[in-house]
C-alpha cells in the first residue's frame, strides 16, 4: 500500500533526490533517476559562486536550476495530497477498496501540503529573481561597454 502523506512528504524532503518516484514507482523509475542531475549542477553553482563570487556567468544559469528542482518537487508533494482518495488508490494502490486508509487525508497530509506551498514558492520566487536580476546586471554591463 502507497500511503498518500509518506508520499507528500517525500515529494517535499528527498523530492529534488527522487525518492518520491522511487517510493511510488520503483527503482526503475527513470525521471527518479534524472531528478539528482540539476539539483547536483545547482549545488555546483552555488560552490561556483562561493569559489569565483558573483560575477560567474555559469553559476547565473545553474543555481536556478535546484530552485527550479525544489519548487517543481513541491508542487508535486501538493497534488500529492491534494488528490481524493478514490483517485490516490486507483493510481497507486489498484487492489485496495476505494475508500482504504493508504489514501486518506490526515493533518499530516495537510502539514506536508502547507509547508510545501510555503517552501515551494519561496524557493521559486528566489530562483526567478535571482536570474532576473543577474540577466540585467550583465545587460547593463554589456551596456556600459558599448557606450565608452
Amino acid at each position: 500500500m502507497k500511503n498518500k502523506t509518506l508520499a507528500a512528504w517525500l515529494a517535499f524532503v528527498g523530492g529534488p533526490l527522487g525518492l518520491h518516484r522511487f517510493y511510488l514507482h520503483g527503482l526503475t523509475d527513470m525521471l527518479g533517476w534524472l531528478l539528482p542531475i540539476p539539483t547536483a549542477l545547482g549545488l555546483y553553482g552555488i560552490q561556483r559562486v562561493q569559489q569565483f563570487g558573483q560575477d560567474d556567468q555559469y553559476s547565473w544559469f545553474l543555481i536556478p536550476l535546484l530552485g527550479f528542482t525544489i519548487a517543481g518537487c513541491a508542487l508535486r508533494g501538493i497534488l500529492y495530497g491534494l488528490q481524493t482518495p478514490e483517485r490516490w488508490n486507483a493510481r497507486y494502490n489498484p487492489t485496495a477498496p476505494e475508500q482504504a486508509a493508504a489514501g486518506q487525508t490526515r493533518w499530516l497530509t495537510i502539514g506536508a501540503i502547507v509547508v510545501s506551498l510555503l517552501m515551494g514558492t519561496t524557493v521559486l520566487m528566489a530562483s526567478i529573481a535571482f536570474s532576473f536580476q543577474r540577466y540585467f546586471e550583465y545587460q547593463i554591463e554589456e551596456a556600459r561597454k558599448i557606450s565608452q
